[in-house]
């Protein structure tokens, strides 16, 4: 099945096919650290990690960014108040930020641009615009003309006659029109600022971002991420200034939005008070069960807050951990287990396999793959019994094996890692140096009994984790 996303741009569904065979290029915007993140800043992180997870798996060659906006009024502001240099306080959220990462099992983004470290190719884009007609001076500030882009509003669906001032564009005297936006900022003398054409000043928001995916992923990307809330004006105005500078239409292939995480309904802001702070929550429950909660919801649906919900995600944790205990229980011990029918469990595990990458491939329905991991483990609690019933023989070894890769290939996708720890230096190897110990084991034990199936599965499995089984004369060797 070919893998179909819903397009922003395009309003409908179309076949993911990248700019460039086998290859992905990914980026997606990050937070601004002025504050504690909270738990919506996790949302569009998690959903991330797994979509380069399962383009990882489908075998594209992925490249993802995620910048930090280290530059801002915010953060401006909040030095003001505190008396603590504009790096300082990026870089202590920054770091707290990355520290909620890895206990939820987000795998690091293969670049974390900051928008401070771009200042000269920021200059290089803005004087491009003002040499080709889109952009002017005016007292020290540098503005985009809105009306000089053709397509302004195709993101977004806004047509520049229906934009009102006063709504979300700024009014200022400075600028043509009330459409424009500041690409470069004059800087008051108190206040962070590079020298430049026009003086010092420091970037626009808007160009910091369309800057950062030229420099890192080139003129045309893939995939672009980020909250709803981001279309307009943030991502609008990304087009305009990238397609205005290169000439390269689309500047993205697919923009992927997520949607809100919602406080008893309302969207989850620091401007409006209602936040959860995110390491709060991860340091109080287990951060498995938070981003299980997390993918509960389609990344393109309103996802609530509540602890009653990540009280279910706890207990729906609970089951996958119980599953996956017992399924490593019988492969370690199985003249101990039985099973209650075999035939059943083999049709579970197709229908999960089915289910699960059917899900994936809808548009990342993360919801629809975690109801198949559920069925699955639901077959596995009930098949899976203490010996008495159906004693263990070379058929049901190797089904129970098969459930157990399965298992491990869909948890290893959504990033739901039953283990008590995760390295970010692991990269997605989701086994335990003792679980692999307990593979080779049941390996080796099928071999002695000539059970080929079971101990080629098991191998081929590994493989396909990146673990390779070598048998020796002396023994089995492990290579990662």
């Amino acid at each position: 099945m070919a893998l179909m996303v819903y397009n922003t741009l395009s309003r409908q569904y179309e076949e993911f096919v990248p700019v460039q065979e086998g290859k992905v290029s990914i980026y997606v915007c990050g937070i601004t650290p002025y504050d504690h993140s909270h738990i919506g800043h996790a949302r569009p992180a998690v959903f991330w990690d797994v979509v380069r997870r399962y383009l990882l798996h489908k075998g594209y060659k992925v490249k993802l960014i995620t910048n930090f906006t280290d530059i801002d009024d915010k953060l401006i502001n909040r030095s003001k108040q505190t008396g603590i240099p504009v790096p300082e306080i990026a870089e202590k959220y920054i770091q707290e930020y990355m520290d909620c990462m890895d206990k939820l099992g987000v795998q690091r983004a293969d670049v974390y641009p900051r928008a401070s470290e771009v200042i000269p190719e920021v200059i290089e884009a803005v004087q491009t615009l003002i040499d080709k007609g889109f952009a002017y001076e005016s007292s020290g500030d540098v503005y985009f003309r809105a009306e000089k882009f053709p397509g302004y509003g195709k993101l977004s669906g806004k047509h520049i006659e229906d934009l009102m001032p006063g709504a979300r564009v700024e009014v200022s005297e400075l600028k043509e029109s009330p459409l424009d936006w500041a690409l470069w900022k004059a800087s008051a003398p108190d206040e962070p600022g590079w020298p430049s054409p026009w003086g010092k000043g420091r970037p626009g928001w808007h160009i910091e971002c369309s800057v950062m995916v030229h420099k890192h992923l080139g003129p045309q990307i893939d995939m672009h991420g980020g909250g709803t809330e981001l279309v307009f004006p943030h991502h609008e105005n990304e087009v305009a200034q990238a397609e205005a500078i290169s000439g390269v239409e689309p500047y993205v292939k697919y923009w992927v939005h997520t949607e809100l995480l919602n406080l008893e309904g309302e969207k989850m802001s620091k401007s409006l008070g209602n936040v959860i702070y995110l390491h709060e929550i991860v340091n109080n429950h287990d951060p498995m069960a938070v981003r299980l909660y997390l993918l509960s919801a389609h990344r393109r649906k309103a996802l609530d807050f509540s602890e009653e919900l990540l009280r279910s995600a706890e207990k729906g944790w609970e089951r996958i951990r119980t599953g996956y205990r017992n399924v490593l229980e019988f492969l370690a011990n199985p003249s101990a287990q039985g099973l209650r029918d075999a035939a059943k469990l083999d049709e579970a595990i197709r229908q999960c396999r089915e289910a699960f990458f059917g899900s994936m491939d809808n548009d990342f329905a993360t919801p629809g793959a975690l109801a198949a991991v559920f069925d699955l483990i639901t077959a596995i609690n009930g098949h899976v019994v203490p010996r008495g019933e159906t004693p263990a023989g070379p058929e049901a070894r190797q089904v129970v094996a098969e459930a157990y890769g399965l298992l491990v290939e869909c948890l290893g996708i959504l990033g739901l890692v039953p283990q008590s720890e995760i390295s970010p230096a692991s990269q997605g190897q989701d086994i335990s140096k003792g679980l692999i110990d307990i593979l080779v084991e049941v390996r080796n034990t099928a071999r002695k009994n000539k059970d080929y199936a079971t101990a080629d599965y098991i191998r081929n499995k590994l493989a396909d984790l990146g673990i390779v089984l070598e048998d020796t004369p002396s023994g089995t060797k492990v290579r990662m």
